[in-house]
């Protein structure tokens, strides 16, 4: 036990998670900046969002089901709304883009329009 009264296994558990989860999303906004068009950026954001975000969540549901007694619901709520929405949002953004025929840059895979 460390001086959290915690054991040292979960901590490193939950210490990788929000590092892992912090570097996924880091990645994704720097994808969101760089990359050069709209179906290129939408990519990064929703891994990162799902990935990232869902990594520092689990870490954080760890972190208080340790603290309270059992499981802590705020985090997993959290965590099941945003893996059920991030995909369907990312999905809907694509569709009204190929419906709106947006440019795509010449190294964009599988043009719709050609």
């Amino acid at each position: 036990m460390t001086t959290t009264g915690m054991p040292w296994l979960l901590e490193l558990t939950i210490a990788l998670l929000l590092l892992i989860g912090a570097v996924v999303a880091l990645i994704g906004s720097f994808g969101l900046a760089k990359l050069p068009d709209f179906y290129m950026r939408l990519h990064g954001p929703t891994k990162a969002s799902t990935l990232g975000v869902g990594c520092v969540l689990i870490g954080s549901l760890l972190y208080f089901s340790h603290q309270q007694e059992g499981v802590s619901v705020h985090e997993a709520l959290v965590a099941l709304f945003l893996f059920a929405t991030a995909p369907v949002s990312a999905h809907m953004l694509a569709k009204a883009a190929l419906h709106r025929r947006l440019k795509i840059v010449e190294r964009t895979r599988n043009k719709p329009f050609e």
